[in-house]
């Protein structure tokens, strides 16, 4: 995954990189994205790094940044995480980490190019995600790069002292 070979709607992914750990953490530990996220404990340096070692380098995660094409800038991330290459699937997550790129397409041009990503280079079938059921603008933001939603989970998940809904998406590799 180079410059150029992911590109899209002025973004572009990057496979993310030690140096970027700062970001990371900045940007999970933001309201903004604490929020939207169901595992939502403080991420340090010292936990990214752990997140690299025992996930990234090993092939169970791809992680790349999402980058804006006409400044280079790092927004946010996008990953592939618990891949399974007996089932040939895995799970689909991201987050927008500056708020001037909120609310602009760049999440779903990212997973348009993730979900090409997946299919193309790691030769996935299937990519799934879990969102909140509140979340509607994620959700119209996946339906738009292409997943369906395939189950809605009533009370699945405790968090902010309530059970809160959490629906279950996909996408097939059709090729």
């Amino acid at each position: 995954m180079e410059k150029g070979i992911y590109t899209q709607d002025g973004i572009y992914l990057r496979l993310m990189r030690e140096e970027d750990t700062e970001d990371i953490v900045r940007w999970r530990n933001s309201d903004a994205v604490r929020q939207r996220f169901i595992y939502r404990g403080i991420f340090t340096e010292e936990t990214h790094r752990n997140w690299i070692r025992t996930m990234v380098e090993p092939g169970k995660v791809v992680q790349a940044m999402i980058c804006e094409s006409a400044t280079d800038k790092a927004v946010g991330s996008v990953y592939i995480r618990d891949i399974d290459r007996t089932h040939s699937k895995g799970e689909y997550g991201i987050f927008i980490g500056e708020d001037s790129a909120r609310g602009r397409g760049i999440g779903t041009a990212a997973a348009r190019l993730m979900i090409r990503y997946a299919f193309e280079e790691l030769g996935l079938h299937r990519l799934f995600l879990r969102v909140l059921a509140d979340n509607v603008q994620a959700i119209s933001s996946y339906e738009k790069a292409g997943f369906q939603r395939e189950a809605y989970l009533r009370e699945d998940v405790f968090l902010d002292g309530k059970y809160q809904d959490v629906i279950l998406m996909a996408i097939i590799n059709k090729r």
